[in-house]
């Protein structure tokens, strides 16, 4: 008998639905290198609207996005205010330092949140020993943190104290669908004080590929050279864009079902013995497991749950994530739990 397979490796592995295939097939197409395509010159305008920006620019990736966006707010030799534990610093192979000349000042914080006070005492003195502290940027939801929601109000007093400083603002918002569903503000709201925001649409929100980057109309025309710098311009991308206008349309306010997947499976995952989740703080779709080395390590972990169907990645040596998302169902939870139940019952 065929295993039946549950894939909870993440949320990019989800794949267009009918009516999402309908409209990337009935999209009206034009050449976006000339600025013609209809549907990616809509999209952009919603996107711009939708985030209280005055400009947008859709572009192949999340990463792509944020490394343009870094590009526009630097100089070589410039740095940048960071939690340790976000994505352009994990998963972006090293292109601040390669493509923008950037090095990273880390600061901690739990569930990827730091404050204020961490910006400042970040930023470096006015000495040419020192890199130039230029920029100031936040991930929401943040992926390592555990698809935590940053709180509003820290979230505006770090922008508030950045720009005090001289500091330029990104929000590599990634995931920030989730935050607005999660947190119940408005796109507006979550990034009123951010000079450029990053938004992906192939995780949450369905799409095969693509993400959006918003700032000013000068910032938004720097990046359309940056974006043809690092191979970012595409043909016909109406394609993707009508992908990405249904997703925003049609599948945005169900990620709520998403977030009460991951509150579901974190909370039968916790209940096993040698595995621990934090459940409260289980916020959207990403769900956080620690494993007991009486248990082994997580790549051990995920490597028996693959061949009983339960496909899962692990991020560190003791911690496994599962992500839940439209292609997920009640019953695989149900089965997710129930499978890392007897494995881990094997491995004790």
């Amino acid at each position: 008998m065929k295993t039946l397979t549950v894939d909870l490796r993440s949320d990019t592995v989800t794949l267009p639905t009918q009516g999402m295939r309908d409209a990337m097939m009935n999209a009206p197409l034009g050449d976006d290198v000339w600025g013609d395509d209809p549907t990616v010159n809509a999209l952009q305008e919603n996107c711009a609207a939708m985030f209280g920006k005055e400009a947008a620019l859709f572009v192949p990736s999340g990463t792509m996005a944020n490394q343009i966006a870094i590009r526009c707010h630097t100089q070589p030799g410039d740095e940048i205010i960071v939690h340790k534990e976000s994505h352009i610093v994990h998963y972006e192979g090293g292109g601040a330092a390669a493509l923008s000349g950037c090095s990273f000042a880390m600061v901690d914080g739990e569930r990827g949140f730091f404050t204020s006070d961490d910006v400042v005492a970040s930023i470096r003195p006015d000495d040419a020993h020192f890199g130039n502290s230029a920029l100031v940027s936040l991930e929401n939801t943040h992926n390592r943190g555990g698809g935590s929601v940053w709180p509003l109000e820290q979230l505006q007093s770090v922008c508030t104290t950045a720009h005090a400083e001289g500091l330029r603002t990104h929000l590599d918002g990634a995931r920030v669908w989730h935050a607005i569903i999660a947190s119940n503000h408005n796109a507006k709201t979550i990034t009123a004080q951010f000079d450029t925001v990053s938004a992906c649409f192939s995780k949450g929100l369905g799409c095969p590929a693509g993400s959006v980057l918003m700032g000013t109309k000068d910032v938004i025309r720097r990046a359309h050279r940056i974006r043809k710098m690092f191979g970012g311009t595409m043909r016909q991308t109406g394609i993707l864009a009508g992908a990405a206008a249904f997703a925003i349309d049609h599948q945005l306010e169900r990620l709520v079902e998403d977030h009460l997947h991951a509150k579901a499976l974190a909370t039968g995952i916790n209940q096993i013995s040698g595995l621990s989740c934090d459940v409260e703080n289980t916020e959207t779709n990403l769900v956080f497991i620690d494993i007991d080395r009486s248990l082994g390590d997580g790549a051990t972990l995920c490597r028996k749950l693959w061949k009983n169907g339960i496909l899962a990645e692990a991020l560190d040596p003791q911690r496994v994530r599962f992500v839940t998302h439209l292609g997920v169902t009640d019953a695989d939870i149900e089965r997710a739990i129930q499978v890392t139940a007897d494995t881990c019952h094997e491995m004790d």
